[in-house]
């Protein structure tokens, strides 16, 4: 009886902090993704010629703080 109340109460806690991690990794990538998106349109406002490098420059570095919300999910849910 102990020992299946205890297991079942680790799936739930690794069912928690699954959730967490991917609520907080889904967070920091948004307002990753905000901030990338304010400054690009910062500097092509300081310069708009330079747009084309400004928009290549800002879909990589939204690319890569997206991946690492990715990354969360997998390991949500994998239960570590």
């Amino acid at each position: 009886m102990i020992p299946q109340l205890i297991a079942e109460a680790a799936a739930t806690a690794g069912g928690i902090t699954g959730s967490f991690t991917l609520a907080i990794a889904g967070a920091a990538a948004a307002i990753g993704i905000g901030m990338i998106g304010g400054k690009a349109v910062e500097a092509v406002g300081r310069n708009p010629n330079a747009s084309g490098k400004v928009l290549t420059l800002s879909i990589i570095g939204m690319a890569l703080a997206e991946a690492i919300a990715i990354y969360a999910l997998i390991l949500a849910f994998q239960g570590r």
